[in-house]
């Protein structure tokens, strides 16, 4: 990804100096740590599990559960980059559309966690939160014909854990502990609505700042997207931080087409 230009950051800093301001973060972000995304100029073409499917099909479940045990050990072993350690430094609240937890524990200490975090698991029936690695423990028990590894070369890492590979047809998914009802990560689905509670957090936080930096986000869905039309209306300066085109570059007040790592850390050290 290309660094910024010097008149690019100085247009930055001029939007943001002296103003507070809030991150909204996407998977762009998180490339440079080895999670891919799902729309960036290098990503595969990808069909994500869709939130009806999940709920109301068995195989539609036990694909996803295989793909996601084969491919959480990678997924997990994802720490942050320059560009989380950055808005960590800077000390600005996040509106993050990731599901990694990175910001976290990168030292952010404002997270609003807008599609949830995939290191838990959620059950639809009595609404009992566990925990993802206990899970793995639990899939990998009730299928030792499964390593709960890639072979090198063998799979893709996919941008919500889960592993690109063929699921076996007697993949066994258990139930919740408690009910035994059906288990589901803790993350928004396609085709699934973000919980109120957490919206109506990232408002507040867009609502408080002076400005809104959209960092590594291509905005094409709502859940984000919202949150940069809603501070343009109130006429809170909009910087955009991304690689590629964007659903609010014609409202940005400033748009980096850049690598959006290098130019939070030179952020970083400009501001």
């Amino acid at each position: 990804m290309p660094d910024p230009t010097p008149a690019q950051l100085d247009a930055v800093a001029s939007v943001l100096r002296g103003r507070s301001w809030v991150a909204l973060t996407g998977a762009g972000l998180s490339t440079d740590s080895g999670i891919p995304d799902y729309r960036g100029p290098d990503s595969r073409p990808t069909n994500p599990i869709q939130y009806q499917d999940f709920m109301r099909h068995a195989d539609a479940r036990r694909r996803y559960w295989f793909r996601s045990m084969m491919g959480f050990r990678s997924f997990g072993a994802a720490h942050p980059n320059a560009g989380h350690q950055a808005v960590a430094a800077l000390g600005v609240p996040v509106i993050t559309q990731n599901v990694d937890r990175l910001h976290s524990e990168a030292g952010s200490r404002e997270v609003v966690d807008l599609h949830g975090l995939i290191n838990r698991v959620i059950c639809t029936d009595c609404g009992t939160p566990s925990s993802r690695a206990t899970l793995q423990t639990r899939l990998e028990d009730a299928n030792p014909q499964a390593t709960g590894r890639i072979p090198a070369g063998a799979a893709e890492l996919r941008p919500d854990g889960d592993a690109d590979i063929e699921d076996p047809d007697d993949f066994i998914v258990p139930p919740c502990s408690v009910c035994e009802g059906v288990l589901k990560p803790d993350v928004v689905f396609f085709g699934e609505s973000v919980p109120n509670e957490r919206v109506a957090a990232a408002f507040r936080l867009v609502d408080r700042a002076d400005a809104l930096v959209v960092a590594g986000s291509s905005l094409t869905v709502m859940s984000g997207l919202r949150f940069a039309r809603h501070a343009a209306r109130h006429g809170k300066p909009l910087v955009i931080i991304n690689h590629g085109p964007t659903r609010a570059d014609e409202i940005a007040d400033v748009r980096v087409a850049a690598g959006t790592t290098p130019t939070l850390v030179a952020l970083a050290s400009a501001l």
